[in-house]
């Protein structure tokens, strides 16, 4: 295959540019700069250094000419802060490319696409009744973001959804996203426990994300192929873990500690907190992607995803230990100053 990638210099696109290549396929990516030191991308992946915003159809055209799957492997998340309304933010970044671009990819006769969503979008899905859309601006722009993406699918074009959940790992000279977390367990540090609510997340890392984009390319190719294609939303997750179970490696990772105490925070006293979230983000001009309140009813809930569409996809069993030690030592590193890191952007 000949693979089109916007974001194939990050951190999720770099790894399955690796794999892809590994496996005998062409890859070209479309990225911004800078590229971050360090960042030991494959040699054989042609890079184009421009912003896919600022370049006319007929441009994005002769670029993808050629190709057989466009790969989406950048946008922004919920940690990024934007002014109000938040929303608009996310459909620039997450949905907006997507409405040009799909239709593009079908225009230079592609034949699917892999899109990297969030597993947000498969909670409100199974979980209507939490009215999740109607609460939380990020997590109605992912399943916008699915709804445009299912708008462009048919059988001759698959376009497969990644419903991403928390991932590990690094990529050298790149800040990693758990530098917010250093930050919040900062409050903790003079304390002999750390509270944090009761439920768990589901989890993977690089390498398995990088395996599910080649998986869902190759499933899109095959499903075109006998005139089946379709849209697909896979529910991504190789491990579920506790919050407590997850912030034991964290501390590990962090200062050494065997087995830092972990005390549950009532939903209650969650929402109070987020009331101060509310005021502090009104101070500071910033919309909330994910409502402080609401977010309790999130956290404190096991947002566990079964691991079928992960293991259908080919992904492998990977070291969520290490991975997990990795991402917080570079995030610390980062935190404290040491580190010269490129941002994420989704821009």
């Amino acid at each position: 295959m000949n693979i089109f990638m916007i974001g194939g210099t990050g951190l999720l696109g770099s790894a399955a540019a690796q794999i892809f290549i590994d496996k005998g396929h062409k890859v070209k990516t479309l990225s911004l700069p800078p590229i971050p030191v360090g960042s030991n991308l494959p040699n054989e992946m042609e890079i184009i250094l421009k912003d896919a915003n600022k370049l006319s159809d007929a441009e994005m055209l002769e670029i993808m000419k050629g190709s057989d799957i466009f790969v989406f492997a950048t946008g922004v998340d919920e940690r990024i802060e934007f002014s109000a309304p938040v929303y608009d933010a996310y459909y620039k970044y997450n949905i907006a490319p997507l409405e040009r671009l799909l239709p593009l990819a079908k225009k230079a006769g592609m034949k699917g696409a892999v899109v990297c969503g969030s597993y947000f979008a498969w909670l409100a899905k199974n979980r209507p009744d939490m009215k999740l859309c109607d609460k939380h601006p990020y997590i109605k722009s992912r399943v916008e973001q699915e709804n445009v993406c299912e708008k462009y699918s048919d059988k001759n074009f698959q376009v497969g959804v990644l419903e991403l959940p928390y991932i590990f790992g690094t990529q050298a000279g790149r800040k990693p996203v758990w530098v917010i977390l250093i930050e919040q367990l900062q409050r903790f540090e003079k304390m002999p426990f750390t509270m944090y609510p009761a439920g768990g997340t589901a989890m993977l890392t690089v390498r398995q994300v990088g395996q599910a984009i080649v998986g869902a390319a190759e499933q899109a190719m095959e499903a075109v192929k006998n005139n089946n294609g379709t849209f697909r939303a896979y529910g991504i997750s190789c491990y579920n873990m506790t919050w407590r179970e997850f912030l034991k490696i964290v501390y590990r990772a962090m200062n050494g500690t065997p087995n830092r105490k972990i005390v549950d925070v009532p939903k209650s006293a969650f929402k109070a907190f987020g009331l101060v979230m509310r005021k502090d983000y009104k101070e500071r001009n910033v919309d909330a992607g994910i409502d402080p309140v609401g977010l309790a009813d999130i956290m404190g809930m096991n947002l566990f995803i079964p691991t079928d569409d992960c293991k259908e996809l080919g992904c492998t069993n990977d070291d969520i230990e290490k991975a997990i030690f990795d991402s917080i030592k570079l995030s610390k590193e980062a935190f404290e100053g040491k580190a010269d890191l490129v941002e994420m952007k989704g821009e």
